[in-house]
């Protein structure tokens, strides 16, 4: 029976290929793939078939991807794996191309995927396909966001401590969760520089503080790697923002060395803020 890894390996190996009409083999018949940041709104397939269409169907046509940089993380969760990966992506209609960082948390059972949770950077695919007015529009048409219930607040990790003090403005205590030297990178947010000392997460953090955001935590889940400094966890912020309401899907894969963290990633919803605020223009600027 393959494993977590091998069954990646191989959906890797696939797409890089281009064998779209062979992926959906690799899950299970009642699947489930989510796609927590998709344009405009999450999107969630069910069942091999819907997955088989996706593959054969809009996939295939638009993009040429090869995947690099690939690191997995195993959980102490045997079924559960975090891969992190780039996408070197070539427009089929343009010709253009870009690198991509991508993430996603897969759950496979019997050498089958079952459930997977896909984080991928729709900005810059959707600027090599020429395609960022239609992706504005998008959002100027989507539907009110879907908020849940909130998590509540925990201190159990540093990654808790982390979320839970950024929607509780607790800005000035939340630099001490990082070691002196760290290093802080936002794959999803083009322009953005890393952080690389405590300083400069204070910063970081005062720039946010002056922003004076109203937000609370839901859907948290926290993945523990076999490496014990590595820690994956998935949320969301959401609140209300000009009377309506606003939720931002994130996952961070961070290190954690002696309480404190010394790397991470921090994979943010940026496109949909600047889709459900008419920002795109000003963040596609800065590619």
């Amino acid at each position: 029976m393959n494993s977590p890894r091998d069954v990646f390996a191989a959906l890797s190996d696939g797409i890089s290929e281009g064998r779209f009409d062979e992926l959906s083999a690799l899950y299970a018949e009642d699947t489930v793939v989510e796609h927590p940041q998709a344009v405009p709104r999450p999107t969630r397939l069910t069942g091999r078939d819907a997955l088989h269409q996706r593959f054969t169907g809009v996939l295939a046509g638009a993009v040429r991807l090869k995947r690099k940089n690939v690191v997995v993380h195993e959980t102490t969760d045997p079924e559960v794996i975090v891969a992190e990966y780039d996408y070197d992506a070539e427009s089929v209609e343009t010709g253009r191309t870009t690198t991509t960082a991508n993430i996603q948390v897969l759950r496979v059972r019997d050498g089958l995927i079952v459930h997977s949770r896909d984080y991928h950077d729709y900005l810059r695919l959707a600027a090599i396909r020429d395609g960022l007015d239609q992706v504005a529009k998008a959002y100027e048409q989507a539907p009110p966001r879907e908020l849940s219930p909130v998590t509540p607040e925990s201190d159990g990790t540093v990654f808790e401590r982390l979320v839970h003090g950024v929607a509780g403005g607790r800005w000035d205590e939340l630099p001490e969760l990082y070691a002196e030297e760290t290093h802080v990178t936002h794959p999803f947010l083009p322009g953005s520089a890393a952080s690389r000392t405590r300083d400069e997460i204070r910063e970081h953090f005062q720039a946010g503080k002056a922003m004076k955001p109203a937000f609370a935590v839901a859907d948290l889940v926290t993945y523990q790697g076999t490496d014990p400094e590595v820690l994956i966890g998935e949320f969301a912020y959401q609140g209300e923002y000009g009377g309506k309401p606003v939720r931002i899907a994130n996952i961070f894969s961070m290190r954690v060395r002696d309480g404190l963290i010394v790397e991470s990633r921090d994979y943010g919803d940026h496109l949909g803020i600047a889709g459900d605020t008419g920002q795109i223009p000003q963040l596609a600027a800065k590619l």
